[in-house]
């Protein structure tokens, strides 16, 4: 699929079929997470992958978003790994777990499986629930499955600004 084209027709699938996804599916979703740029190539991330019902019970405890996806992607980042800028000592880690998601959602819409980004979860239980290492900051949530017969997009997909209120061109003349 053309990207522009994949990028317009994707949405977030918040009703999902409980058709399981094929093992080699997730495996090139995966990789298209293992393949998005990070700070320094230092590759942060670390992705959980929630396929079983106990597990799924247990994000449901963490975020009521699940959508009855029959598996979810728990995006974290080490902040042991991830870059941290000098000058103000900001941590790259939700950004690279933030495109590394992004990839991961685009490589599933293009293998017509959906997804919703999920936010709206409790960390610290996410942490306690999954015995995540202390070092994992959990990002998203990423539920993850082939979209129920009936699932249609939120009218707000349809709702995009203005191109001239989001972007804006830098302009310098000489000697300022």
């Amino acid at each position: 699929m053309d990207f522009v084209k994949l990028a317009e027709e994707r949405y977030s699938v918040r009703k999902f079929s409980p058709q399981a996804v094929e093992a080699e599916k997730l495996e090139v979703i995966l990789q298209a997470g293992r393949n998005a740029p990070t700070a320094c190539n230092n590759q942060p991330q670390r992705i959980l992958v929630i396929n079983d019902p106990a597990g799924m019970e247990k994000l449901q405890s963490c975020t009521s978003y699940t959508f009855g996806a029959p598996l979810a992607l728990l995006v974290c980042f080490d902040r042991t790994k991830s870059w941290v800028r000098p000058f103000d000592r900001d941590n790259s880690g939700v950004v690279d777990a933030s495109i590394v998601t992004t990839q991961m959602m685009l490589q599933a819409a293009d293998l017509g499986l959906g997804t919703t980004w999920v936010g709206h979860f409790d960390p610290a239980r996410v942490v306690a629930e999954f015995k995540l290492p202390a070092s994992f900051v959990p990002v998203a949530v990423l539920p993850l499955g082939y979209p129920a017969a009936d699932a249609v997009k939120n009218p707000l997909h349809f709702k995009k600004l203005p191109a001239a209120e989001v972007v804006f061109y830098a302009s310098f003349s000489r000697g300022n």
